[in-house]
């Protein structure tokens, strides 16, 4: 891949995603370019941006901004998040629900990827609230295949066989025949979680109310500063007074602007007076 086909490729993906794709990121774009390649059966990286820059539905735009963007991920990472949400802020946030008036807790995954970080979610909240609360997951990504693949909420065993034998007993249905090695998330417990396509730096985004808590993780590692503090201080304005925001835990907001309380590492809230 040539300098200028990189630089290229840099800024359509800036101009449209916001992804800040440094000198370091060069190596991975190659690899991710190769798969759109072979996908459009064009010969060369090339011949690839020509076409994006002649292609007139933005289809071709879309993949390339999927294949940069899509982030691994898998139940339960980084524990600590879902161990303090489960102990402190959903405890402390049902406390304050009849005073509040809150029907219901509301959470947003806002980069949920292909589903293993709302599912994660979902089953931490039935398991500490059970049917004393009743809650709602919106969950949102840029990538319309990503999320596609996170509303079917089926995975492979070596995916799943990373839970306890008692959470896959009871949150998944094991597959037969010609889904053999597939697990699918039980409609009960998805019953509770919403998918929409949403870019996180176009406009304010849809939601009628704010949310108690939002889950923005390995997000802003893609972001320049400038869009990491439009994207906190968007998201602060869709968080609850006294609601928590939590971020990745390679992530920090050290030197962006915001209003947030430092409440643990990757972990803020939203001042009960803001």
């Amino acid at each position: 891949m040539r300098e200028n086909e990189f630089e290229f490729i840099r800024g359509l993906v800036y101009e449209h995603s916001r992804i800040n794709l440094g000198p370091d990121k060069r190596e991975l774009v190659s690899a991710r370019l190769g798969k759109r390649l072979r996908a459009t059966k064009l010969a060369t990286v090339g011949d690839y941006c020509h076409f994006l820059q002649t292609e007139r539905d933005g289809e071709e735009l879309a993949h390339l901004i999927d294949a940069i963007s899509t982030n691994h991920t898998f139940f339960f990472r980084e524990i600590a998040h879902f161990d303090f949400l489960s102990q402190i802020a959903v405890p402390e946030l049902k406390a304050r629900a009849r005073t509040e008036h809150w029907p219901r807790l509301d959470i947003w995954s806002a980069a949920c990827s292909s589903g293993e970080e709302p599912y994660s979610i979902a089953i931490t909240l039935d398991e500490c609230l059970g049917p004393a609360w009743p809650w709602h997951i919106e969950c949102t990504d840029i990538s319309n295949r990503i999320l596609a693949k996170a509303a079917a909420g089926i995975y492979r065993d070596e995916t799943v066989g990373k839970l306890t034998p008692a959470r896959i007993s009871r949150y998944f249905q094991k597959g037969y025949g010609p889904q053999e090695g597939n697990y699918r998330v039980k409609p009960a417990l998805q019953a509770g979680l919403g998918f929409q396509q949403l870019n996180l730096l176009e406009g304010e985004p849809p939601f009628p109310h704010p949310f108690h808590v939002i889950f923005c993780r390995n997000v802003m590692i893609y972001f320049d500063r400038k869009t990491q503090e439009e994207l906190v201080q968007k998201l602060t304005r869709h968080i609850v007074p006294g609601g928590y925001l939590f971020v990745g835990h390679s992530e920090s907001l050290t030197g962006i602007r915001h209003s947030l309380q430092t409440i643990k590492p990757a972990i803020y809230r939203r001042p009960l007076n803001s």
